[in-house]
């Protein structure tokens, strides 16, 4: 198990950063599993900057985003596709034709979702998958209960999911599509390192019940104890139960 624990939340995205642009620079094609939400957005940003003081070179990367919704579109603003645009696609030298998220639009969702698969193994497999955690323990939109050796998907919202996820629209979680599309859990762990980052004392007592819970379908994070090369970093809020069991 590697855990870092940092003082701040600016450190932990620091950290994170950090392994993914050495990611980047010790791989001639680079291929990154990413994800979205406020976490990342910070990460996302050093990345940025990163690129623009000419220390980091997105031109030979392939990215796939970890999850969609279904029924948006990917110039919707809610979109996960336009949230990667706005926060890091616009602002690097990746290329177009390397970016990777699943079409929430497409007529035929299993086809999208198996096609989603043969795109990640032509690529050689994802170098370094970046994972946040929500309130239902899920990594990508794994929600309770998820097979470890679930492959991409149509999945059914959890309520919860659905309230934490509201902020983007208008804090009203009946506007929050139901369904998605995600990276199964097995698709995650093919993944050759994961890298889990998560602050806040809100994330607290799942980050517990992920690194020290029995594992479980109920809580796919659990899953990544499972994979041989997995990071999770965290601020010292995040971290304050694990570290309370884990002595």
């Amino acid at each position: 198990m590697n855990v870092i624990v940092t003082e701040s939340p600016e450190q932990a995205f620091s950290q994170a950063a950090g392994m993914i642009a050495c990611e980047i620079h010790s791989n001639a094609t680079p291929v990154l599993g990413l994800a979205t939400g406020r976490t990342m957005e910070s990460i996302y940003q050093i990345l940025v900057q990163k690129h623009e003081s000419g220390t980091l070179d997105f031109s030979k990367a392939t990215s796939f985003n970890l999850d969609e919704y279904i029924g948006l579109s990917p110039t919707d603003p809610n979109s996960y596709r336009h949230y990667m645009q706005e926060h890091l696609f616009a602002h690097v030298n990746i290329s177009a034709k390397e970016i990777h998220v699943p079409n929430g639009t497409a007529p035929d969702l299993d086809a999208e979702c198996a096609q989603y698969e043969a795109a990640i193994r032509a690529s050689g497999g994802i170098g370094l998958q970046l994972l946040g955690i929500g309130e239902t323990g899920h990594i990508g939109f794994n929600e309770p209960p998820s097979a470890f050796d679930t492959r991409t998907r149509v999945v059914q919202l959890d309520e919860v999911t659905r309230r934490q996820n509201s902020g983007m629209f208008g804090n009203d979680p009946a506007c929050v599509p139901e369904r998605a599309l995600t990276m199964g859990v097995g698709t995650i762990l093919d993944a050759r390192k994961l890298l889990l980052v998560a602050v806040g004392v809100g994330k607290a007592a799942i980050i517990n019940e992920a690194l020290n819970g029995p594992m479980s379908e109920n809580v796919s994070a659990t899953a990544i104890r499972l994979h041989p090369a997995y990071t999770v970093i965290l601020d010292e809020a995040a971290a304050s139960i694990w570290m309370k069991n884990s002595k």
